[in-house]
Order: C-alpha cells, then structure tokens, then sequence
C-alpha cells in the first residue's frame, strides 16, 4: 500500500480524510501470470495499479494481436474509453508475470471524486497524464525511427526487454519482430 500511495501523492497531493477514504477504495490482488484483468468487449470497471510485475493491454486486428501498451512495476494502467464512457473496450488486459495488483472501481472512485475535491484533481491529473502518454506515443510513431522507439523504450523501461516477450515488444514498437531482431543486433 506504501508504493500506492507514493504513486497517488506523485501525481497529486491528497492528505487527511480524503486519503484515508481512497486507500480504503483500493483493492489488492495477487494474480497468476496470464490472468485476464479485462476481456474484449466488455466495460473497464477498475483503474489498476501494478505493485509488482507486468501487465500488457492489447487488442486484434486481422486476426492479430497488437500491443498498445506495457505497464511495469509501479504505474497506472487502465482502458480508458471504457472505463470513462461506459462502454465495451476493444481491448484486452492481462498480466505477463505473477503481479501484485491494487484495484479501483469506477463507481467508488467518481463517488470519492464527488466527496473530496483532492481526489476530483487527482482523477484530473491522471487523465491528463494518460492524455500526454497517448501523444507521445502518437508522436513516437510518426516521427522516430524504429531504432530511436527501441532506444527510448529501453532507456525508459530498462527491465523490459528481460521481462516481456519480443513479440510483444516488437508490436509496441510498431515493427516486425525481424525487424526488431536487427536494430538489436545492431547494439
């Protein structure tokens, strides 16, 4: 619960009563590897907090699977359209190693958003973390290089080449898993 809070007052100060209710909101959950957090075409009721371990979301297309995103050790991650809009996600979420989970629900989190206006800017603040998240990402794609995503990537995720699959990382990336063998090959 510790690394929780210290990832909540990182991106938004929340004290007193106001904490002590959001904590209490949280739950936590050890999971298998391969576990399943969200099934396509089903609504997102939870925004989740990786304690410890790796999580991917993903989604098909032409009978693919395409990594949209990884989440390691200490981040947030959820399907936010669903989650926000109430509707079924075209994504999947499931976890690539035995993790340590905390979990929110929708509808006690917009109940404590209510309550206290601490939570309300924090709620604020990670949608608009997620809003900057999703640009970059856009950005990375339309203008690196594949060999500059791969360096950023591993510049900003050190363990993630050891702890998640290359296909997965070679999807993320938006190339082939050839391709992603060669600008390896080059280091």
């Amino acid at each position: 619960m510790d690394l929780l809070q210290k990832a909540i007052k990182d991106i938004s100060p929340v004290e007193g009563a106001a904490l002590t209710d959001l904590l209490a909101a949280w739950e936590y959950r050890e999971l298998p590897k391969d576990h399943l957090l969200l099934r396509e075409h089903t609504i997102s009721d939870y925004i989740y907090f990786i304690e410890k371990g790796a999580a991917r979301i993903f989604y098909h297309k032409k009978e693919k699977e395409v990594t949209e995103w990884v989440a390691l050790d200490r981040q947030f991650f959820l399907s936010i359209t669903s989650f926000f809009q109430r509707t079924p996600s075209h994504l999947i979420i499931q976890t690539l190693e035995p993790s340590s989970i905390y979990c929110i629900h929708h509808n006690d989190l917009m109940a404590l958003a209510d309550k206290h206006h601490a939570v309300e800017k924090m709620l604020r603040k990670m949608i608009t973390l997620s809003l900057i998240l999703s640009q970059q990402r856009m950005d990375s794609i339309q203008f690196e290089t594949a060999h500059e995503r791969y360096e950023k990537l591993v510049k900003q995720s050190p363990g993630i080449i050891q702890r998640v699959p290359l296909s997965y990382i070679a999807s993320f990336l938006g190339v082939t898993l050839e391709t992603l063998s060669r600008i390896r090959g080059q280091k």
